[in-house]
């Protein structure tokens, strides 16, 4: 019996020598500190003159570069990231920088105060200098450029920093856990700033520039420690009229079409802006056909009223991207603009550039900047027309429009256009989506919201097709008594509707009149906006003024 018990007594020894040694590799895997090196070139993810780039402590894809013993960083970049005006000109190679009262320019040439170039330009990438940025962006950045794994951290979030004292020296490790590889080391007394919180381990910024995880014991106690920004914002003052804006547009499509001045504005009652749409873009060189008229500015201002002359992209001769992307244009535009505005003696300029794509919306949006200076100035106020805000025209860039020109007109009308389909030009949602959305990036101050004094009559033809003409409210309402067209009201509409049989088809009406327009005012008294713009002279019965006024006479 004992011989037998010998073999099975040395395998259970056996058995046992396995399991602990099983168990002791475990221990020792999990609970024994790894002393391997991280590899700092996959943590970055930059080799050689390539520069990492963090913001608020988050790695980008996007890269920076060193060069001429400084680091720079990619426009598109900044521009998306840290501050939209930086404008670069690529037809004129140029650097444009806007300010309330004046415009910086630099090209490849320039220099800064070091000796070394603000700007480098890289096959397609352009690269501003991190000191360059810094002077006009509202952030803190600190560059670790002298190390072999180059990269710079950026903050633009002032929200307190949670900061703590080491109190016994540690690794900083990828992950949080002893095994993880080691990224650098922090020693006592050093200083860190904590980003997050584990059972046992912190997620810290180091001074020398490293995320990691550090053991939570070998911190002290956190705490916080104000952000406070350095930098002096631009001021950007604007023109404010004294009372409610009420802006009626006024189409003068010839030279005689100014005479049409004294019988229409008899019409109306409150008007404190006339528009008239003098100026038409004519080619891509900033030339455009005028039909400005001094003597129709002196019999406004003898009324008591201000004159915004407008200009409008409509001719089939411009292509608004390349006009607006070179330098030069844009400044011969401005200049010819203001010379205008000497000669003639009006108050303000109206921007109505409409069916601009995408790619021209940078450069519109500087023009707008640029053009805000002279009229600054010149006391002269800039007001620019807008669509109804939709995913789509995101580009017109309301917010930036809101900060740099005096007003900021919602079109609140063609929500239902020609060539589309049949449907209200004006529903109250779609007026009241406008200013909501108009409103979460432009002050109220600076809104003012367009009205239709026009109505379409839709025609569903016989073959299928629909159709429509736009018509003042004036005649639509006569329209709609010569032919007993019954209306009916659409509460969710804010509008009456009416249909009628003909020969051509079905006709239909979403109307236009004293009781929608009333809707759409008191969305604007609701809202506390800066006032109403009206589209168009001419189109309105007298009695609909009462609706439409909201200042003093």
């Amino acid at each position: 019996m004992k011989r037998k018990a010998v073999p099975v007594m040395v395998a259970l020894g056996l058995i046992l020598l396995v399991l602990a040694g099983s168990f002791g590799v475990r221990f020792l895997e999990r609970y024994i500190p790894s002393s391997e090196q991280a590899d700092l070139t996959e943590i970055f993810g930059v080799t050689g003159d390539e520069v990492a780039v963090f913001l608020n402590e988050n790695l980008q894809e996007t890269k920076g570069l060193f060069a001429e013993d400084q680091t720079y960083l990619p426009i598109s970049w900044i521009n998306e990231n840290l501050n939209e005006r930086f404008y670069w000109d690529s037809n004129e190679k140029l650097l444009v920088y806007t300010l309330p009262d004046s415009i910086v320019y630099a090209d490849q040439n320039t220099k800064g105060s070091s000796g070394k170039s603000l700007i480098l330009e890289k096959g397609d990438t352009v690269y501003l200098s991190l000191g360059l940025i810094a002077n006009y962006t509202d952030a803190e950045f600190t560059a670790y450029d002298s190390a072999v794994n180059k990269r710079v951290f950026i903050n633009n979030n002032w929200t307190d920093k949670e900061r703590a004292t080491v109190v016994k020296d540690g690794n900083v490790r990828i992950k949080g856990g002893v095994r993880s590889p080691i990224a650098t080391h922090v020693n006592e007394g050093s200083k860190v700033t904590v980003l997050d919180s584990m059972d046992k381990w912190d997620k810290i910024r180091t001074e020398d520039g490293f995320i990691g995880y550090v053991e939570r014991r070998r911190l002290g106690e956190t705490q916080k420690e104000a952000s406070v920004s350095t930098f002096t914002k631009p001021v950007y003052k604007n023109i404010t009229m004294d009372q409610p804006v009420c802006l009626v547009w006024h189409q003068v499509t010839s030279a005689d079409g100014n005479s049409t001045f004294d019988s229409l504005i008899a019409n109306t009652s409150g008007v404190n802006v006339i528009s008239p749409t003098w100026y038409e873009l004519s080619d891509n060189e900033g030339g455009f056909h005028s039909l400005a008229d001094a003597g129709y500015v002196k019999k406004a201002h003898d009324k008591g009223l201000k004159v915004w002359a407008l200009i409008n992209n409509f001719s089939s001769d411009v292509n608004t991207e390349i006009l607006m992307s070179k330098t030069s244009t844009r400044k011969k535009l401005i200049d010819s603009l203001m010379a205008e505005a000497k000669t003639y003696g009006f108050d303000g300029i109206n921007l109505d550039f409409e069916g601009i794509k995408e790619e021209a919306g940078p450069h519109y949006i500087q023009f707008i900047r640029e053009l805000s200076i002279p009229c600054r100035e010149k006391g002269l106020v800039l007001s620019v027309d807008n669509y109804v805000p939709v995913a789509g025209n995101e580009f017109y860039n309301r917010k930036e429009q809101g900060i740099v020109a005096d007003y900021v007109i919602i079109m609140g009308y063609d929500e239902h256009y020609a060539g589309g389909e049949a449907g209200s030009v004006s529903s109250i949602q779609y007026v009241e989506d406008g200013i909501k959305n108009t409103l979460k990036v432009v002050p109220k101050e600076k809104v003012i919201n367009g009205i239709p004094f026009y109505t379409r009559i839709w025609t569903e033809g016989t073959d299928g097709k629909t159709s429509s003409s736009a018509i003042g409210i004036a005649k639509s309402k006569e329209w709609v008594t010569k032919n007993d067209v019954k209306l009916y009201w659409q509460e969710e509409l804010g509008q009456y509707y009416g249909e009628l049989q003909t020969e051509e088809g079905k006709k239909t009406v979403w109307l236009e009149e004293e009781r929608s327009i009333g809707l759409k005012m008191n969305l604007i008294r609701q809202y506390d906006l800066a006032g109403v713009a009206c589209w168009k002279l001419g189109f309105e019965p007298a009695d609909l003024w009462d609706e439409v006024r909201l200042g003093k006479e």
